[in-house]
């Protein structure tokens, strides 16, 4: 990760102290939502980036109507693929549109807008999923990947990020990154698989599954859970030798890391 801390980036002090979160479900993804000039994208205008970064935390700032006590995003990514440090992790966001939302995810910007650069660089979107891992490591962020959209009435990400979100946010370039490299996906919590969720961490699971002769599948595995994943996941669990209600289907702590779900 090409990594730009505060320091770095010379940001301005927060106002006052940000509120600290032990956790959250994932991280949202964010655009500018006004025009970003497409040269920034040029090879040779990265040194323009600190400027932007720094020009959005005073917008913050300044912003009379908020009153954010710093800028709002846990981290920001030019389009070279560098991830400047925001707020930060273990920080609430300030972005994401309301108290309970903040609370929910982390928010990551990307350096596009709804004008010039409108479409993310495979450089940028390997920083923001670069932006993700980190606060995954980090700052014990959860496995969604949202857009800031999805909860919230609002244009943002834009139609470029979004379908990127939508397609489980994926690496550019990395199919033939080994699982070892990359490491295995944390486990997401019983909740997170009882809501159905759409994630691309669903068909990394699918397919160990199918790996591990425990398919109950008629098409796929897909990215949105259903009822295949379930009884696909209880013949993981009844392969392990679980009985009862610790082989109903629903993943557990112990199962998930025995199954060793590669990171995506």
């Amino acid at each position: 990760m090409q990594f730009v801390s505060r320091a770095q980036w010379g940001a301005q002090p927060s106002r006052y102290a940000l509120a600290y979160i032990d956790s959250t479900r994932g991280v949202k993804i964010h655009y500018e939502g006004s025009p970003v000039p497409a040269s920034l994208a040029r090879p040779d205008a990265h040194g323009q980036c600190a400027d932007r970064v720094r020009d959005i935390q005073a917008a913050h700032l300044a912003d009379d109507d908020e009153k954010y006590s710093d800028i709002a995003y846990n981290a920001v990514v030019c389009p070279h693929g560098y991830v400047y440090e925001g707020r930060g992790a273990h920080r609430k966001t300030g972005a994401n549109g309301n108290p309970a939302l903040n609370s929910a995810h982390y928010a990551v910007c990307a350096m596009v807008g709804d004008e010039g650069l409108t479409n993310p660089t495979d450089a940028q979107l390997a920083g923001l999923r670069d932006a993700i891992e980190w606060l995954r490591d980090d700052g014990d962020a959860g496995p969604e990947i949202k857009g800031h959209q999805d909860g919230y009435a609002t244009e943002c990400p834009g139609p470029a990020l979004y379908a990127w979100v939508q397609r489980g946010a994926p690496r550019p370039g990395t199919s033939g990154t080994s699982p070892s490299t990359r490491g295995y996906e944390p486990f997401p919590g019983a909740g997170w698989f009882e809501d159905e969720p759409y994630s691309e961490i669903v068909t990394a699971m699918g397919r160990r599954l199918v790996a591990e002769g425990c398919s109950s599948y008629a098409d796929g595995p897909g990215p949105q859970w259903t009822e295949a994943d379930r009884r696909s996941y209880q013949k993981w669990q009844k392969k392990l030798g679980f009985t009862g209600d610790d082989a109903d289907g629903w993943p557990g702590r112990t199962s998930w890391q025995a199954l060793r779900v590669p990171r995506v």
